[in-house]
């Protein structure tokens, strides 16, 4: 990456300087060395980050907009820019242009970057997952989410998604150990204890609580979730008319 490259030729620079022009103990330039690296290679990185950071704005505005092409043409400019400047950038944009082609259902071509999407967006790797389930990939899927709920396992969604679909897969027993294994993760956590309890006893899990977070995964029919829309629509005009 070159934001340690730059950070250690200068800092080497540095210290071979003072090693040359001083009588100082050997170890004196060595650790001033080693401090003008940590505070080069920070400077860059907060650099870089900001700058990350302005694009990714511009990114959101474009999927609120509904322009995604735009948004994943800006994504794929900072993967190209930024990629040899820091660790994981690429795979950081990676999972994002993923989880716009997945939420546009383009879900081939969200594959695609998912699977060489960043381990620690759990929401990519889910969505991964999701596409694995749906492709009849049973042991991918449980590769993927066992991948997930290792870097993110304080995450009460992602644990109800494994299970969720495990459970659609016809694995119910496995579904509800992981749910208990995810309980001991997170402990108390009402709605994961209420699905799990819903999970023993035969039923399906409900995961509308988790609101828009559990919606962006499509698992639900189109049908069912224009019926909910409408529904909703319906109360608060209901609510607006008293």
């Amino acid at each position: 990456m070159l934001s340690v490259l730059i950070s250690l030729v200068v800092a080497s620079i540095f210290g071979a300087a003072i090693y040359l022009t001083t009588s100082l103990h050997p170890a004196v330039p060595a650790i001033t060395a080693l401090a003008a690296f940590t505070l080069i290679y920070v400077i860059i990185l907060k650099q870089v980050m900001k700058r990350i950071g302005v694009s990714m704005d511009a990114v959101q505005k474009d999927i609120m907009a509904n322009r995604p092409e735009a948004a994943i043409h800006k994504l794929e400019v900072v993967k190209k820019k930024y990629a040899y400047w820091q660790f994981f950038i690429d795979k950081q944009m990676n999972a994002q242009i993923g989880m716009v082609y997945y939420l546009r259902r383009d879900f081939s071509k969200a594959y695609d970057f998912l699977e060489k999407g960043f381990v620690r967006h759990w929401v990519a790797m889910a969505m991964l997952a999701i596409i694995q389930m749906k492709r009849n990939q049973p042991k991918k899927m449980i590769a993927t989410f066992e991948k997930a709920v290792a870097g993110t396992r304080k995450e009460p969604l992602l644990w109800s998604l494994y299970a969720f679909c495990l459970d659609k897969i016809g694995d119910r027993n496995k579904a509800v150990s992981i749910m208990e294994k995810g309980l001991k993760k997170i402990k108390d956590d009402e709605l994961m204890t209420t699905n799990l309890e819903t999970l023993k006893a035969g039923g399906k899990m409900k995961m509308q609580g988790y609101g828009d977070l559990w919606h962006q995964f499509q698992l639900e029919k189109q049908g069912d979730l224009i019926r909910k829309h409408t529904k909703a629509m319906q109360g608060r005009r209901k609510m607006v008319r008293r």
